[in-house]
């Protein structure tokens, strides 16, 4: 069972790197819209002078589609950008910039990485359990975490980069963590004209009106109700 977790704990090592400094600027924890702005220009701009490459790390095909495609910028700097923004993980900052549609419209958003920090926490936790604690099945293949197991007095949980509330954590069948953003979606949707279909995978509809992506998520649907579901993986 331990090997199950190496490969997603080294992408999310790699990602958020091992460790941060204790004391971090404030400014170095705000989204900052004019620094997206500007990242997005120089990230057309290269891309219109490269003849289409665009300036990402390389990631496995099997990345997660929010962490896939992260900006490297060490292609842009200092050639189109100056330095990496203050709030970004290269320069100390809480933030990893990623790109997100890349082959219709690429378009910067981000990660904050401070959930990378809590999923490695419990990941490296899990390495010491043979089987996966399963609390209870909430539908097919998603399970809550029974978090005593893994040592905690409380259930661990992160503040979502949408909605400022807290989300607490699932695991699938393999015993991989993810985040649950399904009270975040049920608001969006709540707030929203729009309706899909069962079937539809919606997680996407949490970057619209937002500078982040829903990192380390399960795909979701609706219901007859047109309210969140997960989707069968």
């Amino acid at each position: 069972m331990k090997l199950r977790f190496i490969m997603p704990l080294f992408l999310i090592l790699i990602l958020s790197g091992c460790m941060y400094p204790d004391e971090r600027k404030a400014e170095n924890k705000i989204p900052y819209e004019d620094q997206l702005d500007s990242v997005q220009k120089v990230v057309e701009q290269f891309q219109d002078e490269k003849d289409g490459i665009l300036p990402i790390k390389t990631r496995d095909q099997d990345t997660p589609i929010y962490i896939k495609y992260p900006i490297d910028f060490s292609q842009i700097v200092p050639n189109y950008l100056s330095s990496p923004p203050g709030n970004s993980f290269e320069s100390g900052g809480i933030f990893q910039y990623v790109l997100i549609d890349v082959e219709t419209d690429p378009t910067v958003k981000l990660v904050d990485l401070r959930i990378a920090e809590k999923i490695r926490e419990i990941k490296i936790r899990l390495q010491a359990h043979k089987y996966p604690p399963f609390k209870e099945a909430l539908a097919d293949n998603v399970y809550s975490v029974d978090f005593s197991q893994l040592g905690y007095k409380s259930e661990p949980y992160v503040e979502s980069p949408f909605s400022h509330n807290n989300l607490s954590f699932v695991m699938d069948g393999k015993g991989e963590i993810y985040v649950d953003y399904i009270s975040d979606l049920y608001q969006v949707l709540k707030d929203s004209n729009e309706s899909y279909q069962n079937g539809d995978n919606i997680i996407n509809i949490l970057t619209k009106d937002s500078p982040f992506v829903p990192a380390y998520s399960l795909p979701y649907t609706v219901d007859e109700n047109n309210e969140p579901i997960y989707m069968a993986k």
